[in-house]
């Protein structure tokens, strides 16, 4: 997992000139579309935008590659464990990201593509994220250090080393990350690992990292149900396959608001 990542081809390279199976009955009747577009509009849950949570503009233009990522990385917070799920304070929750990002780190935006509040909330985290979703391309962030040129972060706010995170925003997970693997054509089983298969981190905790087993079967049995089509059409089966080893967790690590382990490497070109 550390190696040169292998990018599979592009899904607009194997989608071009085909017909979704079952399109017009499965992607409710969207016939209008591109097969790509199906996808999207069927899969994309309630996704706030930057204006909604009313982000600050970038310092710099933000860089979008056309080769969507190979990886998605499940990080939280390192937040507190609150009990507000109201839609404002997920907006309230991605402006602080943000101005710490930009303000402390001295970064040109948020780090992460895509923020998770407690109440389930899924906001677009970095510039243009949405955008290059809907394309098949990746915006680079700054969230897993030495690989964000290939990987899309989501940071679910809270902090779960010895705490699970509730309900709401596991199931907010689970559609963001079916979402994902589609529009990408990603094996849930491969794609969806934790910040620390990648860095020396605690992130995403004991508790959250223990679960993404099930997050990967959650995903992938979501996949098969509504999209039984999609080995079909991507060339890839999607099954359940061993699950990587446990990295243990480092024995100190510095503890602060937002810190969640390396976001940025000296391979990665773009803040």
């Amino acid at each position: 997992m550390n190696g040169r990542p292998e990018y599979p081809p592009d899904r607009r390279t194997v989608l071009k000139g085909t017909v979704l199976a079952a399109g017009g009955v499965l992607l409710g009747g969207l016939l209008g579309l591109t097969p790509a577009d199906r996808a999207w509009a069927a899969a994309m849950p309630k996704v706030y935008t930057r204006a909604d949570w009313k982000a600050r503009n970038p310092r710099n233009r933000i860089e979008v590659r056309p080769q969507g990522p190979t990886h998605i990385v499940v990080h939280h917070t390192a937040t507190g464990n609150v009990s507000d799920t109201s839609t404002s304070h997920a907006a309230a929750l991605s402006r602080s990201i943000q101005r710490y990002h930009m303000d402390h780190n001295g970064w040109s935006d948020t780090g992460q593509q895509l923020t998770i509040s407690r109440g389930g909330h899924i906001m677009e985290g970095r510039d243009r994220t949405l955008r290059a979703i809907a394309d098949g391309g990746h915006v680079i962030g700054a969230h897993t250090a030495n690989h964000n040129s290939h990987t899309i972060g989501i940071e679910n706010e809270g902090t779960y080393s010895t705490v699970a995170p509730p309900d709401a925003l596991m199931r907010s997970l689970v559609d963001t990350c079916v979402w994902l693997c589609l529009v990408y054509r990603l094996d849930p089983e491969k794609a969806i690992v934790g910040h620390r298969d990648y860095n020396a981190t605690n992130c995403p905790g004991d508790e959250l990292y223990a679960m993404l087993p099930r997050l990967r079967e959650d995903v992938t049995s979501r996949l098969r149900e509504q999209l039984s089509h999609l080995s079909r059409v991507t060339g890839v089966e999607l099954t359940l396959e061993q699950l990587p080893t446990y990295p243990p967790a480092p024995t100190s690590e510095r503890v602060a608001t937002f810190y969640h382990g390396p976001a940025v490497g000296d391979l990665d070109d773009s803040l």
